[in-house]
């Protein structure tokens, strides 16, 4: 998370090539531009490995997130054994709202509860550290100032244990939330994720983004269109 922000989420700019110009990837689409589920799934998977390596990985992570953690950002925040965060980060999926599901935001029910799992999940809203850290979605959240200085005494606690006893403690704790259906839920949400690519909430998305290129606006047009929906939260539901 160096920089200005953690991760501000996916790219979705149109694919860019490798050093000779070439785009490596699936084929999402037909040639009448009809899309196609499981080049769109298999591209998926991909990042859900990447997602999953962190899972899997014998070295205990700590996400230390700032700035925003968004969209495949938080998703990447959620894969790290702990998650700390500024108290005025902001940390949520917006793509909920119509680009598809959150692959690891699947794992919320486990780590927030049904109920605000299901809230942002169906709402696409995002969170502060500090609310963030009350519910549980996070371990600690820290004025920003304080965040790295932290993180850093957290990680020299853990590291008073080796590293090859710690990666047993990993394995040991990762199993049982593999027996509570943890892993396959992601792999699973993934397939969901590529399915939500032709509901009509996601039609309604594409067809605004085309819409927005061709009237030179481009994505943040296609954007503020959808964020448009969910721009005035009721005073009650405000964090």
């Amino acid at each position: 998370g160096a920089g200005r922000t953690f991760s501000a989420g996916y790219d979705l700019a149109p694919p860019r090539g490798g050093a000779d110009g070439v785009v490596r990837r699936y084929r999402t689409t037909d040639e009448k531009g009809r899309r196609l589920l499981m080049g769109i799934r298999t591209g998926m998977q991909q990042i859900t490995d990447i997602h999953l390596y962190f899972w899997n990985m014998a070295k205990v992570t700590i996400a230390q997130v700032h700035g925003y953690a968004l969209a495949g950002g938080c998703e990447l925040a959620m894969m790290a054994d702990l998650v700390v965060a500024a108290e005025d980060a902001q940390l949520g999926h917006p793509g909920l709202r119509g680009l598809g599901t959150s692959r690891t935001g699947v794992i919320w029910p486990l780590v927030i509860g049904m109920r605000k799992a299901k809230e942002l999940y169906y709402t696409g809203d995002s969170i502060s550290g500090r609310e963030a850290e009350r519910i549980g979605m996070i371990n600690y959240a820290w004025p920003k100032e304080e965040l790295e200085e932290n993180t850093i005494a957290l990680a020299d606690r853990l590291a008073n244990a080796t590293a090859d006893h710690l990666a047993i403690l990993k394995l040991n704790m990762n199993r049982f939330y593999e027996n509570m259906g943890i892993y396959s839920s992601v792999r699973s949400s993934t397939d969901m994720d590529a399915m939500a690519q032709m509901t009509s909430f996601s039609y309604a998305w594409q067809d605004r983004m085309r819409e927005s290129m061709e009237a030179g606006t481009g994505l943040k047009g296609a954007l503020d269109w959808r964020e448009g929906m969910y721009r005035n939260l009721p005073p009650g539901l405000k964090r």
